[in-house]
């Protein structure tokens, strides 16, 4: 059977990663959908390729067979360094997108193909559907038609698509995993108690899914470790301890002065299968607002809530932190942070130093309960001088 293809459209699809915090890394996007005629295939593409080819023999009199031929195609984009004729603007990042707060160059991706199909000259009959960004956590709904595109090559003429679709996809932490991927230990200069994530945070030693390496013990070699596909990511293997999290994040109230006060924040990859790169960090506290100086970490405020600035991003500076390492001892990123003491509100009274919620690469983190936060000693709480000590000092003074 040979099919001859009447029409035959140019695509390009765009994708961009409109989240504020959240980035996609590796092993990144892999774009599919389901074509709603058997006989659309596409020809040709650039800035991206189709992981399978499929069966095309209905093809096989062509001169050239098409790039892919599957009913349900999975897209994923080049690696760096791809071939020059088959790249395509804003490509070949390997699937990574950066959020657009981190660097507002890289949270968008793109290729270009060339679709048959078949023999009808509507598109919208031929639109695909169950889109799929090949991520956990993302669900995609359907496509919906907008306002063509409009763009000029050189500055001069204006050219307009035929029609522009979009689809929105939305994440969720609950669908990306069962448990979370972090959490938050707390310690402050005034009480020598450190309070440590709290148990089973990630999970619990023993139980199914659980995989930790206890102290002493050789880690495996990342090609030893079993993998379905190869750009498929390597499930975690963390370090023994009571919260089982591949990210703990500690949070230590380091010194206070007269007018500010110093926090110092570590990132420690318990992981020992995954480097973290392009990590960020968010954390809701009401006195980011008065933040004076950072040190070793990157910040931006976010005020998610109209003009309250109690949330702000962190992230690491480019080529010296900005990659957190599979577990050891250079598995982590620290940077001291000095704070303004607003007046009427600032308080090491009941926790009031410490952060109301904190999320790494966009999933919450697990927080210790309020009532085990460090306390202030209680001679700090009671500690006003009698009147009777005030009395003797005055009767010194006159006699």
């Amino acid at each position: 059977m040979n099919l001859t293809v009447i029409n035959l459209f140019q695509i390009k699809v765009s994708i961009y990663n409109f989240q504020q915090f959240r980035h996609l890394d590796r092993p990144g996007w892999k774009l599919s959908w389901i074509w709603q005629d058997d006989d659309q295939v596409i020809w040709d593409m650039w800035g991206a390729e189709a992981m399978e080819q499929g069966n095309c023999s209905k093809f096989r009199s062509s001169p050239q067979l098409p790039h892919c031929c599957k009913k349900q195609p999975v897209i994923i984009d080049f690696l760096p360094g791809a071939p020059y004729n088959k790249q395509f603007s804003n490509c070949c990042k390997g699937g990574e997108l950066s959020s657009m707060i981190q660097d507002s160059s890289k949270f968008l991706s793109a290729f270009q193909m060339n679709v048959g199909f078949g023999k009808t000259n509507n598109i919208t009959e031929v639109m695909p559907t169950n889109f799929t960004l090949g991520i956990p956590g993302y669900t995609c709904g359907d496509a919906f038609l907008v306002s063509p595109t409009r763009s000029s090559p050189d500055g001069r003429r204006w050219v307009q698509t035929l029609e522009t679709w979009n689809v929105t996809c939305m994440y969720s932490q609950f669908r990306a995993s069962p448990s979370p991927k972090c959490c938050v230990s707390l310690s402050a200069f005034y009480n020598s108690t450190i309070v440590p994530c709290p148990k089973c945070s990630c999970g619990c030693q023993g139980l199914p899914g659980a995989k930790c390496l206890k102290s002493g013990e050789k880690s495996p070699h990342l090609l030893e470790l079993p993998r379905a596909q190869e750009n498929e990511e390597v499930p975690p293997l963390v370090t023994c301890s009571q919260h089982m999290c591949p990210i703990r994040v500690h949070w230590h109230v380091k010194q206070s002065y007269k007018e500010y006060w110093r926090v110092k924040i570590t990132i420690t990859n318990l992981n020992f299968v995954k480097n973290y790169s392009s990590w960020s960090l968010v954390v809701q506290h009401p006195n980011l607002r008065s933040v004076t100086q950072l040190f070793s970490f990157n910040y931006h405020p976010l005020n998610t809530y109209g003009n309250i600035n109690d949330t702000g991003m962190f992230w690491g500076i480019k080529s010296y932190n900005d990659m957190l390492l599979a577990s050891g001892q250079s598995g982590n990123a620290q940077s001291e942070m000095l704070l303004q003491k607003d007046p009427g509100i600032f308080t090491f009274r009941e926790g009031w130093t410490f952060p109301r919620r904190i999320s790494f690469n966009g999933d919450e983190c697990v927080m210790p309960p309020p009532d085990e936060y460090p306390t202030l000693p209680n001679s700090a709480t009671t500690s006003r001088p009698s009147l009777v000590f005030f009395s003797f000092l005055i009767l010194a003074f006159v006699f």
